[in-house]
């Protein structure tokens, strides 16, 4: 009679490690007989590994009892945002984002990135990073992208400038014009 240490199926997390607790025979006219283990179990693959136990008396009788072993992935990929977070670009420029890298135990995931960033309106904007792995875990990430305004105007004096008036004469001002990456800006 073959007698499994712990339990019979046991579950184990992709990339972590497994030490098979063995097994224990006992023969009703023998006494303890030992046990022999076969197959093994790759923590880094997903699925259901066997691992036998085999038992033979001194009369050559043969038991065997098995251990399932499933190795599973409920672990949620680890999103890392890159660069500056949160971000601040100015009002006109190109924003160019950095992205994210991702680690999971399943191997090399790609974040796919949602949302976008208006350089032509102040306001602030957020990016979100989403990594599903193959078992279908997965997690998110956010960089808060910040479009401001700290230019100033660039204003242009239309004529000349100096200007020369005539004692006694009339001056009418030739003005000014201004430039912003707002818009429309009064002088």
């Amino acid at each position: 009679v073959i007698t499994i240490n712990g339990s019979a199926t046991v579950t184990v997390e992709l990339g972590d490690s497994y030490s098979d607790a063995g097994a224990t025979a006992l023969d009703v006219h023998h006494g303890v007989t030992s046990v022999t283990t076969s197959g093994s179990v790759n923590t880094n693959a997903i699925g259901s590994y066997t691992i036998t136990y085999t038992a033979t008396d001194k009369d050559n009788n043969t038991a065997t009892a098995t251990r399932t072993v499933n190795v599973v992935d409920t672990t949620a990929p680890v999103i890392t945002v890159t660069g500056t977070n949160p971000a601040t670009t100015e009002l006109g420029e190109t924003y160019t984002d950095a992205g994210a890298t991702v680690t999971d135990a399943s191997g090399a995931i790609t974040a796919v990135t949602t949302g976008t960033v208006d350089t032509s309106t102040v306001g602030t904007y957020t990016l979100t990073y989403t990594a599903t792995d193959a078992s279908a875990n997965s997690s998110t990430a956010t960089r808060t992208v910040n479009v401001v305004d700290t230019t100033a105007p660039a204003i242009t004096v239309t004529g000349s400038n100096p200007a020369t008036v005539e004692l006694g004469g009339t001056y009418t001002d030739a003005g000014a014009t201004v430039t912003d990456a707002s818009g429309t800006v009064t002088i």
